[in-house]
């Protein structure tokens, strides 16, 4: 068995529109498909209720699956009745979505401009993490949920202490590399 990397991400927004409208203009998303599209919910019910672990009476509206550019799927989910407010950083659970960038300053203005809110310039990695050109961003998006941008193009301090390595997406392949040549 071999877990070979995240699949895709589920949020829960308040509006599925706005927040895929969002995405693609922050991070290039892409919409694939939508599992159960706006028209043909509400489905609710025992089963759904038992399936997913919400309380009685919670009904899918809608269920979208978008990709990024490199990286995982993000699965957008909207409800009835709306959940409760967005995970922060300090409650418990999954509660921050991390992206990988080549340039942290280009794509943090460009979710500044579709919607988000910064909550602080870019910050040096810390510790382990550091090097010269390594930096994160926190942002919220439009619905609250919090946002990170994160690169590290420079060598780690902890990568002398293990082979081992951090996932992160390969570099973007230049104009015609593995296409077949004539």
């Amino acid at each position: 068995m071999t877990v070979r990397g995240i699949d895709h991400v589920g949020v829960t927004v308040p509006d599925l529109e706005a927040a895929t409208r969002f995405l693609i203009a922050a991070l290039d998303a892409e919409v694939l498909y939508d599992t159960l599209p706006a028209e043909e919910g509400p489905v609710g019910g025992e089963e759904t209720e038992q399936r997913l672990g919400v309380p009685p009476g919670t009904r899918q509206l809608a269920i979208r699956m978008l990709a990024l550019p490199d990286g995982p799927g993000l699965e957008l989910f909207a409800y009835d009745p709306p959940g409760r407010s967005p995970a922060l950083p300090s409650d418990l659970g999954w509660q921050h979505l991390a992206l990988y960038v080549d340039d942290l300053d280009a794509v943090r203005e460009r979710a500044v401009a579709a919607g988000a809110h910064e909550l602080a310039p870019p910050h040096p990695l810390p510790g382990p993490e550091a090097g010269p050109a390594n930096r994160f961003a926190y942002l919220r998006t439009p619905w609250g949920s919090t946002l990170e941008l994160v690169t590290y193009p420079d060598p780690q301090p902890y990568e002398r202490q293990t082979s081992r390595r951090r996932w992160r997406p390969a570099p973007p392949r230049s104009a015609g590399e593995g296409e077949a040549g004539g």
